[in-house]
């Protein structure tokens, strides 16, 4: 996520970031996740490289961000990791059947940035892989909520080194008429979509993040979308909110 544009590593970007330092231990202000503690996570990969997060929604299908395209046969996605280097028996790893991405998705405006992966087979569920269930109704989180991100994005926002191990933070939403104020140009700050961050600590998450869950008092209430840099005061997060109108168009395109 960041830098007015989402968060997708591009495969200049992800060859850069393989030979970077990559000591760093934090996502940006928080810290490593207890391993397999989220058993949905999904790690998108393009050429066998990190480049996007998702959830397993169903057993052949990762809710992600629709600006997390990349050329289907040359990615990959890898469930039930922790350490992306180390693999293990853990990990279930697919080829993409499909890339669905919302059919407003607008890329220069970064609205509607939703997408559905067909994985081509279906996963194993167990304590290590598992569903991340969908909110019954889209009702809207309100300010001051503490919410948890996580990925294995970018650690340091001056040094383009994602991190091996997932990483998560808790962030806090932010009034959209503040976070409006904070965005003063495009892309505008809809009721489609959740501001949060952190003021005083700075977490937040950051590129290589893209299209992982935003859990709001344990509800998968967002999808990281896009942000002005990383840990900025007066810049937080904004993640696509799931609302009633996605999660229709989730549940039509997945019957469909």
């Amino acid at each position: 996520m960041k830098m007015l544009f989402p968060a997708l590593l591009s495969s200049v970007a992800i060859t850069f970031l393989l030979i970077s330092d990559s000591n760093c231990m934090e996502i940006i202000g928080g810290q490593e996740a207890v391993p397999h503690s989220r058993p949905y996570m999904a790690s998108i990969q393009f050429r066998k490289n990190h480049g996007c997060g998702g959830a397993l929604i169903k057993t052949s299908w990762v809710l992600t961000a629709a600006h997390c395209q990349m050329i289907p046969q040359d990615t990959r996605v890898v469930l039930g990791a922790h350490s992306l280097s180390k693999g293990g028996k853990a990990e279930q790893i697919f080829t993409v059947k499909r890339m669905i991405p919302h059919d407003l998705y607008d890329s220069k405006l970064i609205t509607n940035d939703i997408m559905l992966i067909e994985l081509n087979g279906t996963a194993t569920l167990n304590k290590f892989v598992n569903i991340l269930g969908l909110p019954n109704n889209g009702k809207d989180v309100k300010r001051g909520v503490i919410c948890n991100v996580a990925g294995w994005g970018v650690t340091r926002p001056e040094v383009w080194s994602t991190s091996d191990t997932l990483q998560q933070a808790n962030v806090t939403v932010v009034d959209r008429d503040m976070c409006s104020k904070y965005y003063t140009y495009y892309p505008a700050i809809t009721d489609d979509v959740l501001c949060a961050g952190d003021q005083e600590e700075g977490r937040d998450s950051c590129f290589g993040d893209s299209g992982g869950p935003l859990l709001c008092n344990g509800k998968f209430n967002g999808i990281v979308s896009f942000g002005c840099g990383c840990g900025k005061p007066h810049k937080p997060g904004v993640y696509t909110r799931l609302s009633q109108n996605y999660l229709s168009w989730i549940k039509r395109t997945i019957q469909s």
